[in-house]
This record gives structure tokens, C-alpha cells and sequence, in this order.
């Protein structure tokens, strides 16, 4: 699978080498995500989440802050403020969270796009949007992971576990949309330099 806990390991590696350099608020908040793996940026959205109490998809700075501080970001109370007047662009008060962490996500280049948009149709064989159990059968290959062939896990298992990492964190439903497929590959890109190892990369892992 792309994206293995190598490339975990690196990122946050690279991550808190990083921190220690940065001075810009919104990169900092960034790189503790990316610190804590390709999964970061997806933990801090459903942190957030759980606080958007009235479903309006927006935090104003008191939630801002309580959310950071839950989710363990360590930033000054200066930088916190400084992060929120830069995504509130129209200084009405309060940001929309979906943005916030479109904003959050490390930049991708074209061609990576369009790499993580062909595996996602590739596994996604319904069509509907989403990727199910049912839908990663005969795409992806249970034979190879180790549980399954000491017969501990039954390929529906793995299945599971496969689908479990790219869910959302704490709240994983077996069913994985492209906006955490997406953010999970936008970790796992941040770990990778060059454009042509990452397409290496996926279409060695998807066969695309």
C-alpha cells in the first residue's frame, strides 16, 4: 500500500526538523499535523468537527483555540490569534472549517492530483463516490498481508484494516470518500520530494 509506515516515519521526521525553523503560524500549525503522520490533518477536521455543535461548519476563535488546544497543538496564544486573522479573509468573526483545512493542506502539484484522483476511481468500482469493502475486491490483493496468510484475518479484515487507514481518525466508519482519501495522500506527498517518485509511487501501488 502507498504510503507505509516508512513514509510515516519520514514525514514526521522531516516535520519536526521543520518546526524547529519555521516562524509562519499557519505552517507551524501544518507541521504538527503533518508530525504526527498522514493522518494529522484528518484528526485535527474531526476534532473540529465534534465541537461544530449547530452543524453551521464554522468556528469562531474561542472554538479556534479550545480546538487546537484539544488536538495538542502547542502555539503561542499571539500565533493562535495571528492563524485566525489569516483565515478570516472577510474579518467576520469566525472561519469556515472546510477551508480551513483545504488551506491546511501542504500544496500538491497537478500531476500528483490527478494521480490520487485515477487511484480513488480506480478503487472506487461503484462509482458512488465512496470506497466500501465490496469495492476493493479483486482490486486489492488480502493475499499478501501477513494476517491473512497465518490465517488470523479473513480477507473482509484486511480489507477492513486497509479501509481503516485512510478513514477519518476516531471516527472510522469502513467507508473512506475522496476528501480523506484525498488528505491522507496529501500526507503522504509532504513526505515525498520529487514528483516523479510519488508517481512512481502510486502507480505502482494502484497499477494505474
Amino acid at each position: 500500500m502507498a504510503g507505509t509506515a516508512r513514509g510515516d516515519r519520514e514525514m514526521k521526521m522531516k516535520a519536526e526538523k521543520q518546526l524547529k525553523v519555521t516562524k509562519n503560524p499557519i505552517e507551524k500549525l501544518r507541521l504538527q499535523c503533518l508530525s504526527r503522520g498522514s493522518s494529522g490533518i484528518k484528526g485535527l477536521g474531526r476534532t473540529f468537527r465534534i465541537m461544530d455543535d449547530d452543524g453551521n461548519k464554522k468556528i469562531d476563535l474561542k472554538e479556534f483555540k479550545k480546538g487546537l488546544r484539544d488536538y495538542g497543538v502547542d502555539l503561542d496564544p499571539e500565533e493562535v490569534q495571528e492563524m485566525f486573522g489569516a483565515f478570516d479573509r472577510d474579518s467576520s468573526g469566525s472561519i469556515d472549517f472546510d477551508e480551513f483545512l483545504i488551506n491546511l493542506r501542504p500544496p500538491l502539484s497537478k500531476a500528483r492530483k490527478n494521480l490520487i484522483q485515477q487511484a480513488f476511481r480506480k478503487l472506487d468500482k461503484t462509482g458512488d463516490g465512496v470506497i466500501t469493502v465490496e469495492d476493493l475486491r479483486g482490486v486489492y490483493n488480502a493475499s499478501h498481508h501477513p494476517k491473512y496468510q497465518n490465517g488470523e484475518w479473513t480477507e473482509d479484515r484486511v480489507f477492513q484494516s486497509f479501509l481503516t487507514s485512510f478513514d477519518t481518525p476516531g471516527d472510522a466508519d469502513g467507508v473512506v470518500t475522496y476528501d480523506e482519501f484525498f488528505n491522507y495522500y496529501v500526507g503522504v506527498s509532504s513526505s515525498v520530494d520529487s514528483d516523479a517518485y510519488f508517481d512512481i509511487m502510486m502507480r505502482k501501488a494502484w497499477k494505474l
